[in-house]
């Protein structure tokens, strides 16, 4: 392997950690150290290491059937559950938040007949859609243009000159890779009329933030409809730590992948989208979401880990205002992250001028007292962390405050 890995964000000099167990919210290194997982595969890991609610109905259905070749009970019950729970109207399953976000601008591109899509700087949306320093050179070939992340005005001015050839836009409610940074509701607000004033598709990518409150960070922002995305993306936690995406919305929209309409053309006479993917419907990662949402992870449990991280991400400001290291946190709910930077930053701009390091040192303190974050900061609080380990964090993070102090 290349690096010795097959997952660049997991790299760190000089070798990757590797892991040979994990239980609830506690990692075992290969070499026996233990760690408290405040990462959590980058918020895939919601509930924790072997969570039985979720591994034993797989382990049950894939003794019946594993490779199935058709559709079964549990594709249909976890699109009723995602519509239910989300508050949309048809959903579309994939194998990653990649894939779903690929298929929503697929969707939007035939809808309206244009090619021209808006992303934003500091972005990301999968592996083949990244803007977190600009357009990647291995992207997919789309046509972008990149608007300035909470900016409204630049991105209205943006949306305005290419109005007529614009597709959708491609939307964080919070940049996670780019350092966990929230969008101002008023910027949602503005970005999303004016892309509707000129007919483009609003995309949000709560691939990673659908987890907060009852129906994803959208829905904490407003209770408008003019903060609810035409199109919405999902993956990471819904399948318990199987792969899983998809993508949801507007019926008039999703609708497109219809194959029981007549002469298999749709509105206008366009036609059906073809959607192929031998592992979108799989036993393990169907059955892992009806557990996810119906009985783990349910709209009340949500909410209620929603404020739990709020209040973790209060607690750490509360250590970092006792120290006089230029350090901040930004985040939202149960996810945030660490900056090495005196004020947190609001885009990814701000994030250039961190103090890289500072920021190695904070992530190797937290490691060397056995809590494992992201190098890049980002820690994101699951269902199994109990209130003694959460403890035990801020301490590490006093310790490491101090020693970096000290020296």
């Amino acid at each position: 392997m290349p690096g010795g890995h097959t997952r660049t964000v997991l790299t760190h000099a000089p070798f990757p950690l590797a892991f040979a167990s994990g239980s609830g919210a506690t990692l075992i290194d290969v070499d026996g150290h233990s760690y408290i997982d405040l990462l959590g595969d980058y918020t895939a890991g919601l509930l924790g290491h072997s969570e039985r609610r979720v591994l034993d109905p797989v382990m049950t259905a894939l003794k019946n059937n594993v490779s199935v070749g058709g559709v079964h009970p549990a594709e249909a019950t976890l699109s009723r559950l995602m519509c239910e729970r989300f508050g949309i109207d048809r959903v579309r399953f994939t194998n990653s938040g990649t894939e779903a976000n690929l298929m929503a601008i697929a969707t939007a591109m035939q809808a309206t007949g244009r090619k021209k899509l808006m992303s934003f700087l500091g972005g990301y949306h999968g592996g083949v859609l990244y803007f977190v320093s600009g357009p990647a050179p291995w992207n997919s070939p789309y046509d972008f243009v990149i608007a300035p992340y909470n900016d409204a005005a630049g991105t209205e001015a943006s949306i305005r000159q290419y109005g007529s050839d614009l597709a959708a836009i491609l939307i964080e409610p919070m940049q996670g890779s780019a350092g966990c940074l929230p969008a101002d509701a008023e910027f949602i607000r503005r970005t999303f009329a004016a892309a509707r004033s000129v007919g483009a598709v609003v995309i949000a990518d709560e691939v990673m933030t659908s987890r907060h409150g009852r129906r994803g960070m959208l829905s904490l922002m407003g209770s408008d409809a003019e903060l609810k995305a035409d199109i919405t993306t999902y993956g990471k936690y819904i399948a318990g730590g199987f792969s899983f995406g998809a993508f949801g919305g507007r019926a008039d929209l999703l609708d497109q992948y219809d194959t029981s309409v007549e002469g298999g053309r749709v509105a206008a006479g366009k036609p059906v989208i073809s959607h192929a993917g031998t592992f979108n419907n799989n036993m393990a990662s169907m059955t892992a979401g009806c557990a996810v949402l119906g009985q783990v992870f349910t709209a009340d449990v949500a909410e209620a880990h929603t404020a739990r991280g709020d209040d973790f991400r209060a607690s750490v400001a509360s250590v970092l205002a006792r120290h006089s290291l230029p350090v901040s946190v930004t985040g939202f709910g149960s996810m945030m992250s660490l900056h090495a930077s005196a004020q947190p930053p609001r885009t990814i701009m701000d994030v250039a001028y961190r103090d890289n390091d500072l920021q190695e040192l904070l992530f190797m303190g937290l490691l060397k007292r056995g809590v494992y974050t992201a190098a890049r900061g980002m820690i994101n609080v699951g269902l199994a962390h109990n209130d003694e380990q959460l403890a035990q964090t801020f301490d590490a993070l006093d310790e490491t405050l101090t020693a970096i102090s000290a020296n």
